[in-house]
């Protein structure tokens, strides 16, 4: 699955992506540091937004940096994710995870803190805020 909008507001911003990139849409992405973004991982921090374009091998602008749509959420967004790693229950409501990957989270770590479950919606599904958004950072970074 991937990161889509359950609750909130959000706007979109078009940033430039880094060339020979896969992107799967509702990946959640951060700054690779030379004014591209790159897909969210286990162990990024100050993550930008949620990508609204799927870019891949096969597309003509994959070698270059164009710029894609990311969707940024405003206050306290909510998204639906796929759990990636263990098994969720009521016991992760109110606790701070990891990611798995830019499109899956772990309930089983909590090193970078990545989002806040707000919601379980199933063992493999829940309802998330993102955490550490560049805007409003409290996420270790390293």
């Amino acid at each position: 699955m991937a990161f889509r909008q359950n609750t909130g507001r959000a706007y979109t911003v078009f940033l430039p992506k880094a060339a020979s990139t896969v992107f799967t849409i509702g990946d959640l992405v951060y700054a690779n540091g030379t004014g591209e973004i790159i897909p969210a991982d286990a162990t990024s921090g100050h993550h930008l937004g949620v990508i609204q374009k799927s870019v891949a091998a096969t597309d003509d602008d994959y070698a270059s940096t164009t710029a894609v749509p990311v969707l940024f959420p405003c206050d306290a967004t909510t998204w639906l994710v796929s759990v990636g790693t263990g098994t969720a229950d009521s016991d992760d409501i109110g606790n701070f995870i990891d990611l798995a990957d830019a499109a899956n989270v772990d309930v089983t770590a909590s090193a970078k803190d990545a989002v806040l479950v707000t919601g379980v919606i199933s063992g493999t599904e829940v309802e998330v805020i993102i955490n550490n958004m560049a805007s409003h950072d409290t996420t270790a970074t390293t």
